[in-house]
């Protein structure tokens, strides 16, 4: 049996809910063979939880991509790129690649945390990353910082920020309202430069959600491989993620991660779909 291939670079979660460990068993479950380019390490303060990013030498970051492009990755995702310069790097590392599917989840804050990494990242990645992005799938903070509209509260901002994204070169954008947006529903706002759709599940518990937005991204990019289209790939991304989050578990005092399994092992659950 020939799998597809397919490639994060992203940094590691100590803790093994988010990150490089997210995509992995994403990649798993969704039947595609998983590689890392590992851009950083996160650990995190027993006491307090408060996290700590060290970035990996950039030499060691080239060698990995190196390695990695020559087993010839089908499709490419992109996590946490903490500098200007790993963000460039991952730029490069897809277009010296062969594949067609890059997906960028433009991770600039990690969980808990409210400021952005590196302030200059957000410009690197609307320069070097959105123009090459087959999917980008930002959450309400970074949707705002992307679009240069600052905090989204309503549908019809995410609109706006989803064209801007679009107009900057991304060819599919995704908005992850989710939790944040008020109401019973938790909506993602689908845009693919001409159509706006929302995607619906019921709003699950949200207190076990750690991963939720690197498991929907490296769910995307395996659907991709797997040959479905960009629409198919993004609404089975939200169901399956869906399923993860309803069925997460409580790990600690400070954190809950998704139940990346719970899609293929316990239900599998419908999205709907409203054009707006």
């Amino acid at each position: 049996m020939s799998l597809k291939k397919t490639l994060t670079i992203a940094g590691s979660d100590t803790s093994a809910g988010a990150g490089m460990q997210a995509d992995l068993k994403t990649f798993q479950e969704l039947n595609t063979y998983g590689m890392v380019a590992l851009t950083a390490v996160v650990t995190m303060d027993p006491e307090t939880w408060g996290h700590d990013v060290t970035p990996l030498p950039i030499d060691l970051l080239d060698k990995q991509i190196k390695t990695a492009l020559s087993i010839g990755p089908d499709a490419i995702k992109t996590g946490m790129l903490g500098t200007e310069e790993i963000i460039s790097r991952a730029a490069q590392a897809f277009k010296d690649s062969d594949a067609e599917i890059f997906v960028v989840d433009p991770v600039m804050v990690c969980k808990g945390e409210d400021e952005v990494l590196n302030p200059g990242n957000t410009d690197a990645m609307i320069k070097e990353l959105l123009p090459l992005a087959t999917v980008v799938t930002p959450n309400l903070f970074e949707a705002g910082q992307l679009s240069g509209l600052g905090k989204l509260t309503s549908i019809d901002q995410m609109k706006e920020a989803a064209r801007i994204i679009h107009e900057r070169g991304a060819q599919h954008v995704v908005i992850k309202g989710g939790k944040a947006l008020e109401g019973q529903e938790a909506m993602d706002l689908y845009f693919d430069g001409k159509t706006y759709t929302l995607l619906i599940t019921e709003k699950f518990q949200s207190s076990y959600n750690h991963g939720a937005g690197c498991t929907f991204a490296a769910a995307t990019t395996a659907n991709l491989a797997n040959g479905q289209s960009p629409r198919e790939a993004i609404i089975n991304a939200k169901g399956f993620v869906a399923s993860a989050i309803k069925y997460g578990w409580k790990m600690n005092d400070f954190v809950g991660p998704v139940q990346h399994g719970a899609s293929n092992k316990v239900e599998k659950i419908e999205v709907a779909t409203k054009e707006v």
